[in-house]
């Protein structure tokens, strides 16, 4: 099929499989419509959040074939933060013009460890989340940071109460295939990876009104068709919801100390297909982000193939889930965005244009803080911003 009849319209799940292994002009044309679609949803600005990494808790119950993240008790890497040393690197983030607290954790740790149960208990919270949910407020309170949490598969319960103690909140579909849970694949022995339960947070976060952050990480195992549908499911629930404000487009990077150490990681143009196949099966209706420190050597490449996106980047705090690859310098991205004829502006963790609508999707404590950041556009004003 030629490109133009491929990409004029909607692209199928058959053309999404097909695109993702395209070569030669396909690719261009594939990339160029990518670029075409960017510019209609946000002209010539690419945004990035400034933010400070929490990593609340590095226990988890899941042991993903790729994670250098989750720890044991008795690990000397593992450590649960207090609110001491949280309340310490918000105030640092604050001090350098971070806008985002973004906590990370594992999946409920206290289902699996007696000992991080117990430490929980002696502090009053039964969950992980209940200790989350009052860490959030905690930093809002005393830093006026605007929390984004990432703590995994959740509960509607759950997803309720850290709706009203964060701005915005995230979990990584990664895939929908069933068979990565097999034994020697990459969720093996990762009981919230479930498909079913990630896609089912997904739907609950929607029915809550949470502006919410997704995407699929790909060279994990998967195929280019689990890829797509992966893709299309994201996309069926937000067409149900509205609330998917950014889909990430995450590529697998070896790491030395994981059972996946010796394992290919995916090509830069690999990469770069997927994240113009994605923009093509969202069309203009949700942000497109990849990670920029994982990809330091790709980042014109990514542009092109039409992100609007670079996340969530740091001037105090390393990427905990990948400490090996440093965020790029502000002033380096805002200079490689100029030279591909963008503009390089800051947003908070909730997007523009659920900023716009901040009555629907925005609890209502955050508000005169989000009003003071940002402009009529929902992007942080000029004048806040610190390079």
């Amino acid at each position: 099929m030629p490109a133009s009849a491929v990409l004029e319209t909607a692209i199928s799940h058959r053309e999404a499989v097909q695109l993702l292994e395209s070569k030669g002009s396909v690719q261009e044309e594939l990339f160029a419509e990518a670029r075409r679609i960017r510019a209609r949803r946000t002209g010539n600005v690419i945004t990035y959040s400034r933010k400070v990494f929490l990593p609340l808790t590095n226990l988890c119950r899941d042991r993903c074939g790729y994670c250098t993240f989750a720890r044991v008790p008795g690990d000397p890497k593992a450590h649960t933060m207090t609110p001491e040393e949280i309340l310490a690197v918000a105030d640092a983030g604050r001090r350098a013009g971070c806008k985002e607290a973004l906590f990370s954790l594992g999946d409920k740790p206290e289902l699996r460890y007696p000992a991080y149960r117990a430490w929980l208990a002696e502090r009053g919270f039964s969950t992980t989340i209940e200790y989350l949910a009052q860490m959030c407020t905690l930093v809002f309170e005393h830093t006026g940071l605007l929390p984004h949490s990432n703590p995994g598969a959740m509960s509607p319960k759950e997803i309720e109460q850290l709706r009203e103690v964060n701005v915005s909140l995230g979990m990584m579909l990664e895939s929908t295939s069933t068979r990565l849970l097999k034994r020697g694949e990459a969720h093996f022995a990762c009981p919230d990876k479930a498909p079913a339960l990630r896609l089912a947070t997904l739907r609950s976060a929607g029915v809550a009104r949470v502006a919410f952050t997704s995407g699929i990480l790909i060279g994990i195992g998967e195929t280019l068709k689990d890829r797509a549908d992966s893709l299309f499911a994201l996309l069926a629930i937000h067409r149900d919801y509205g609330h998917l404000q950014e889909v990430i487009i995450q590529n697998f990077r070896a790491k030395p100390d994981v059972p996946f150490a010796d394992r290919p990681e995916p090509a830069s143009l690999e990469l770069g297909r997927t994240v113009a196949v994605a923009r093509l099966i969202f069309g203009d209706e949700v942000n497109i982000q990849v990670p920029p420190n994982l990809n330091p050597d790709s980042h014109r490449l990514l542009l092109a193939a039409g992100i609007n996106d670079w996340g969530g980047v740091s001037p105090i705090t390393c990427d905990y889930i990948n400490p090996q690859h440093a965020w790029p310098v502000l002033q380096d991205l805002r200079r490689i965005t100029a030279e591909a004829g963008l503009e390089l502006r800051e947003r908070l963790p909730i997007y523009p244009e659920y900023c716009r609508q901040s009555a629907q999707w925005l609890p209502g404590r955050f508000r005169e803080q989000v009003d003071k950041l940002v402009d009529t556009a929902g992007l942080v004003k000029r004048e806040q911003e610190q390079w």
